[in-house]
């Protein structure tokens, strides 16, 4: 009943006692408003020593002061961006949450280098299903993974395929009907679902904005991709990466302002989903696959046939294996590997099996995982690049969890959220139930307990 009287809501709680519906009154009565906001790559540090680094910004900076923060947040294998917002998102790792990757597994290329768009393959309870529950509306601009949501009462997802005119018309049959018209008259043109440059998010705010003047949602998710797009350009901490992030936090103070003018007892929370390395060297682990007998291409250099393919994810990679119990299968990949791992020109800093691949809560369709050494990144498929070559990115993340580096940001404040409470390193999984908690609802599936941000 967010946004009634006192009076009004007491009239409408006993219309809803008089239907016989006590549960619903009771889980709307504790529910409150949750504004959740992304900021692709932003790394803890840049808000913590955001005057040692000559940053400016204001709005990021209130949370230290006004709510709750975590030093560090230690994230998903692997640490990439879809993977990482659905463990946001559902408090689980990806083992169990389903998207174990940006890129879909797609050995022989005719995927057109799909991504995990699609909400259909999360596998565990979402915050959005929790703020259902909790009696809350629902609402998203361009969350990964989030192309239809069921629990979505709003919805502009994430997805885009070539940056033609026709994403437009896709994103539009995709959307909520009726909201993407409706937005698109009162802001102007939407951005395209593949532009992650700084103008698309500030066209992003601008919606999102909007969406929570007319609409009011009870939980609202909103995803930034510019500071990550600039990172991978020109480096974390560069003159680039910095002036994107100074223009996203005032976009974050639009966004907060809408929020508490709609909804003055809402939380408002920033998370990332990791950090970022400055890198060099660019690693083509498909060669000594194709070298090995293992990738089988054809006349047009495409793939035929594999027992044994890599899976990129930034700094790391998977390995999967066409017959994952062969074991005469698997110990010739283990030696190919380990023979990698012996060559500097590799930069390979740890392989790792299915067993430790299960505990880190990875991808169980990887046989072995391959963590690349800070400054090199995994390269795609390309059958005539050598192994090592310079790198076309000055920056990635991707690599395991334990690289500190790699650890992310969390993020809140609002009614009822200490003030000043630094609550040290957290783990990822620990955010969703928090929100939940906000939410006066619960994720019971979530791997790690709410963190106590409460005052």
């Amino acid at each position: 009943m967010p946004g009634l009287s006192f009076a009004k809501a007491l009239v409408a709680g006993v219309a809803l006692l008089c239907s016989a519906a006590p549960v619903a009154v009771r889980a709307e009565a504790k529910a409150a408003s949750v504004l959740l906001i992304s900021i692709d790559g932003l790394r803890p540090d840049d808000v913590l020593e955001a005057e040692k680094r000559g940053l400016k910004i204001p709005n990021l900076r209130r949370f230290l002061s006004d709510g709750t923060y975590a030093t560090s947040v230690t994230g998903n294998l692997p640490t990439v961006t879809y993977p990482s917002h659905t463990t946001l998102i559902t408090g689980v790792a990806p083992a169990r949450h389903g998207i174990v990757s940006n890129t879909t597994f797609d050995p022989k290329q005719i995927n057109y280098g799909g991504w995990y768009w699609f909400a259909q393959d999360i596998t565990a309870p979402t915050l959005w299903d929790a703020a259902k529950s909790a009696g809350l509306s629902t609402a998203n601009i361009h969350w990964p993974v989030s192309v239809g949501v069921p629990a979505l009462d709003w919805n502009m997802p994430q997805i885009w395929r070539s940056g033609h005119a026709d994403d437009r018309k896709m994103l539009k049959a995709l959307a909520t009907p009726g909201l993407y018209a409706a937005l698109e008259h009162d802001c102007g043109p939407y951005a395209d679902g593949i532009d992650e440059g700084l103008e698309a998010d500030e066209n992003r705010t601008k919606f999102a904005v909007r969406l929570i003047e007319t609409k009011k949602p009870g939980f609202l998710t909103v995803y930034f991709a510019a500071l990550d797009h600039e990172e991978h350009l020109f480096g974390p901490g560069t003159a680039q990466a910095n002036a994107v992030l100074e223009r996203l936090d005032a976009a974050v103070g639009r966004l907060v302002a809408a929020e508490m003018a709609a909804s003055p007892n809402a939380t408002v929370a920033v998370v990332s989903d990791h950090g970022f390395v400055s890198t060099d060297t660019e690693i083509n682990l498909f060669r000594p696959f194709i070298d090995a007998g293992l990738i089988k291409l054809n006349a047009e250099g495409k793939v035929a046939s594999w027992d044994a393919m890599p899976w990129p994810s930034g700094g790391s990679i998977a390995v999967v294996l066409a017959r994952p119990d062969d074991a005469a299968l698997t110990g010739m990949v283990a030696a190919l590997l380990d023979k990698l791992a012996a060559d500097p020109q590799a930069h390979i800093a740890k392989i790792v099996a299915r067993a430790e691949i299960a505990q880190m809560g990875g991808n169980p369709q990887a046989s072995f995982y391959v963590d690349l050494k800070s400054g090199a990144l995994a390269g795609s498929f390309d059958p005539q690049a050598p192994l090592a070559k310079p790198s076309r990115y000055k920056g990635m993340h991707g690599y395991f969890p334990t690289l500190p580096e790699m650890r992310s940001t969390f993020l809140i404040m609002g009614k009822g959220v200490a003030k000043a409470r630094n609550l040290g390193a957290i783990d990822m999984r620990a955010i969703a139930p928090t929100l939940a908690a906000r939410m006066g609802t619960s994720l019971p599936k979530a791997e790690v307990a709410a963190l106590n941000v409460a005052d």
